[in-house]
């Protein structure tokens, strides 16, 4: 039995690049929700592939970590390789509140359990490659870093990695990216940074990375991100490569993620 009302599932014969589209309606969204998804070449017999979830920034929608950001050729690319194993992508929308939901629960809207729960769920339920017993990674871009560093220390039994580019790492460095004021957010979620989740967190925290562009405008936020991690003695890796807040920088980069991901999920 489905845990969704309706569900979409694109067709083979239309599908490109390993590519398939996925629409459930969740009471999460009071609505539908959208989920990009690639899913390599392997065996019909093959099941439970780990599922390493991308979560967009502002503006964007599941579409863009594929066909702005190319995710699914460098998947592909490093899986032909034998650098990683066969692994699904999933990347969903944020649910489309404003210019970013920040993936947070408001407006009478929980954008953080469509992530935490619906989206592992709607591709173990209608994803043959996938199952119960899929293996979870959280990552994301900007916006989607701030998502994946928040919802990955919330929720530390779900995932088994998570991974962050050019992190938005303060619920306020929002107000630099989104129209809509912060007060339009939950006032509870309003103080709610990276590094007080971190902290609450800091004795379960599955392993994270995250990484930032030394032309980046969010540099600073991300090096003292990186430093108070370092005086809580809280393990992590921190990185900086060439590259600003753009889609160059995380074509590119997404393959740490990718990586990092695959270290930490059995093979």
């Amino acid at each position: 039995m489905s845990s969704f009302r309706t569900i979409e599932l694109s067709d083979g014969p239309y599908e490109q690049d390993g590519l398939r589209f996925l629409t459930v309606k969740t009471d999460t969204l009071k609505g539908r929700g959208d989920i990009c998804l690639y899913v390599p070449e392997v065996a019909t017999t093959v099941t439970n592939l780990p599922i390493y979830i991308l979560l967009h920034g502002v503006y964007g929608s599941a579409w863009i970590w594929a066909l702005k950001g190319g995710a699914h050729h460098t998947a592909k690319r490093l899986m032909e390789a034998g650098e990683i194993a066969p692994a699904i992508i999933a990347m969903p929308s944020d649910g489309l509140w404003g210019d970013g939901s920040g993936y947070l629960a408001h407006q009478e809207k929980d954008f953080a359990h469509w992530i935490v729960s619906d989206v592992p769920k709607a591709v173990m339920e209608n994803i043959p490659q996938a199952g119960p017993q899929s293996k979870i990674c959280l990552g994301g871009l900007s916006m989607g870093g701030y998502g994946a560093l928040h919802l990955g220390s919330s929720h530390p039994d779900t995932f088994q990695a998570i991974s962050a580019h050019s992190a938005i790492t303060t619920f306020d460095g929002m107000a630099n990216f989104v129209e809509e004021p912060l007060t339009s957010y939950p006032l509870k979620y309003q103080k709610t940074d990276v590094i007080d989740k971190l902290r609450s967190a800091k004795e379960k925290l599955p392993p994270f990375r995250f990484d930032c562009g030394t032309e980046d405008d969010l540099l600073f936020d991300n090096r003292s991100l990186h430093r108070q991690l370092k005086e809580l003695e809280i393990p992590h890796s921190y990185q900086e490569f060439k590259g600003g807040h753009e889609w160059p920088y995380w074509q590119k980069n997404v393959a740490h993620s990718l990586r990092f991901f695959d270290q930490h999920c059995s093979r």
